[in-house]
């Protein structure tokens, strides 16, 4: 490739297209995530970037080798690698003294770190401690946060966009009821955040919809919140900014209320309701031409023809 004015140039197809997979896109491919640990580890670090990336795969890229760097310090290594691997959100595992077992999940926008959260783990039981099926690979989970800290508090706000952007999967247009097998549950109480893993189990019921039983599955964490990194207001909504082609065109005359009801307003012609036609009854129709005849007390009255 040439570079002239700012401006790489392919000169062979496979860096065209190399390229044309690199640059922007009306709708972006599935977030890829790396998975990497720092220059100390512990097996309890180490087993978790595992089950985590269990639970990301195929959407994910895990380095075995250990990356000397302190992302809250010096961010240039991520960038360099989100770089490499087209990555744009990433998991860095440590441990030492000070802060052990610790996880960093994070995200980046434009190859930049974007914000990052650093959780402690308190308490953790592997995929491989519990022995039950698990939901096979690349199954998109449905994901609950419960607790009103991830409503109120701008820290927890963020975590809770994090954790979504981290694990919600493809997009999809339609799920069918059996692809509904796998849910991460995220509670946040006390200061602390609790990550559940469970797979639904559809059972019978004796009528169409099904009972739903869930049985945990692993990973299960207990997190405790660290450092924080948060980008700014302006940057965040930069980053959260969609191009005019995917923004809805707005319609004249139609609103919804609070429960997604449509509503059209429709704008006519002032009627004259005199002419207006009505349905032809036989009991409404006009009779004509009748007889006026007197009766003894002088009275008149009106006698329809009878045609013989």
């Amino acid at each position: 490739m040439t570079q002239s004015d700012g401006i790489v140039k392919p000169k062979t197809k496979r860096s065209k297209r190399f390229l044309e997979s690199r640059a922007p896109k009306l709708t972006e491919d599935v977030k890829t995530a790396m998975i990497m640990k720092g220059g100390n580890t512990s097996q309890t670090v180490t087993q978790a970037l595992k089950d985590i990336y269990a639970l990301k795969k195929p959407n994910a890229v895990l380095y075995k080798k250990k990356n000397i760097t302190r992302p809250f310090e010096d961010s240039t290594s991520l960038e360099f690698f989100s770089k490499k691997t087209d990555c744009s959100l990433f998991l860095f595992g440590s441990h030492n003294k000070k802060r052990p077992n610790n996880l960093i999940f994070g995200r980046l926008f434009d190859f930049h770190v974007l914000d990052m959260i650093e959780l402690g783990i308190d308490k953790f039981v592997s995929l491989s401690d519990i022995k039950l099926s698990k939901c096979p690979e690349g199954t998109k989970p449905m994901l609950v946060f419960a607790g009103e800290a991830f409503d109120t508090d701008n820290e927890h706000k963020r975590l809770k966009s994090l954790f979504t952007d981290f694990f919600r999967g493809p997009t999809v247009s339609a799920v069918r009821l059996a692809g509904l097998e796998h849910v991460l549950h995220f509670t946040a109480l006390e200061g602390k955040i609790y990550m559940r893993s469970y797979r639904c189990l559809l059972k019978k019921s004796g009528c169409r919809t099904p009972r739903i039983e869930l049985e945990e599955i692993g990973p299960s964490f207990d997190f405790t919140l660290r450092r924080t990194h948060l980008a700014s207001d302006d940057l965040y909504k930069l980053a959260h900014r969609q191009p005019k082609a995917l923004k809805p065109k707005k319609k004249k005359n139609i609103s919804h209320d609070a429960f997604g009801t449509k509503f059209g307003r429709v704008h006519m012609q002032k009627q004259d309701l005199s002419k207006l036609q009505t349905r032809k009854m036989k009991g409404l129709r006009k009779r004509g031409g009748g007889v006026v005849s007197e009766d003894q007390d002088g009275q008149t009255a009106k006698v329809a023809k009878v045609e013989s």
